[in-house]
């Protein structure tokens, strides 16, 4: 089990990619190469519970952590990803701060949250491991919260107040269709609402995060204050392949 909710709250950059594909090996494949964490989306992306399995199992031994996105804000969803070894939950569409406390609470066992506790499973080393994760589990795991509507902009500093949320993550294709001008991530509203999210993070101790579809977007983002950085995906580095492959073909092609 690995715990980075201390490293990533340092505010030191903690750069990671999105593996949406569900691939055991594309999984593998970013942990060999160094990233410090992987989302794995079973918001979005092909994956379900039973494929999650692999995919965290393959991080084993590389040094990188897995961060789960659950489909909603929904407390069972939360125990389950916890209880597979996750390090962490990315959780979507989190608007105010009572949303936010949810998923707080969902991270946590009792006394300080709703978490159901297990002994037979796999964060725990189905049992031989269970005392030291019961005993770090609530201080170690790290929950991030997104922001992805204009309503989770205006209320930023209200959910990074709330204790136990660790990072406020821009979903930047969501949050420009909800400002109402879909995919201009050069627009101002768009540029002013990312600095309000991290000016509200850095005030109250937490790290803003967004996920990066181009690397030329890296300089930009580092210089505003992110620092929980995701560039691209296993989806889009094969698709972005394949068309580079058929392009060479292309010139050849009659």
């Amino acid at each position: 089990m690995k715990f980075v909710r201390k490293q990533v709250l340092t505010g030191e950059l903690f750069c990671g990619v999105w593996n949406n594909i569900g691939s055991t090996l594309t999984a593998e494949m970013a942990g060999l190469a160094g990233f410090d964490w992987v989302l794995f989306d079973l918001e979005h992306g092909s994956a379900d519970y039973e494929s999650l399995v692999p995919q965290m199992q393959a991080l084993e031994g590389t040094g990188t952590a897995p961060i789960v996105r659950i489909a909603w804000n929904d407390p069972p969803r939360f125990k389950r990803v916890l209880d597979l070894g996750s390090s962490g939950v990315m959780v979507p569409w989190v608007n105010n701060a009572e949303e936010a406390r949810q998923a707080a609470r969902s991270m946590r066992y009792p006394p300080e949250g709703i978490r159901g506790v297990a002994y037979l499973n796999r964060a725990t080393s189905f049992t031989t491991k269970f005392d030291e994760y019961f005993a770090a589990a609530n201080d170690n795991l790290v929950t991030v919260t997104q922001i992805e509507t204009g309503e989770a902009v205006d209320n930023a500093e209200e959910i990074a107040a709330v204790e136990g949320v660790d990072v406020l993550f821009v979903g930047p294709l969501d949050l420009s269709v909800n400002l109402g001008i879909p995919k201009q991530f050069d627009h101002p509203k768009f540029k002013e609402a990312l600095s309000k999210v991290v000016k509200a993070a850095k005030s109250k101790g937490k790290v803003a995060g967004i996920l990066l579809a181009r690397e030329e977007q890296l300089e930009e983002t580092v210089d505003q204050g992110f620092t929980f950085i995701a560039l691209g995906s296993d989806s889009g580095a094969v698709a972005s392949g394949f068309r580079r492959t058929m392009e060479a073909f292309g010139r050849y092609k009659k």
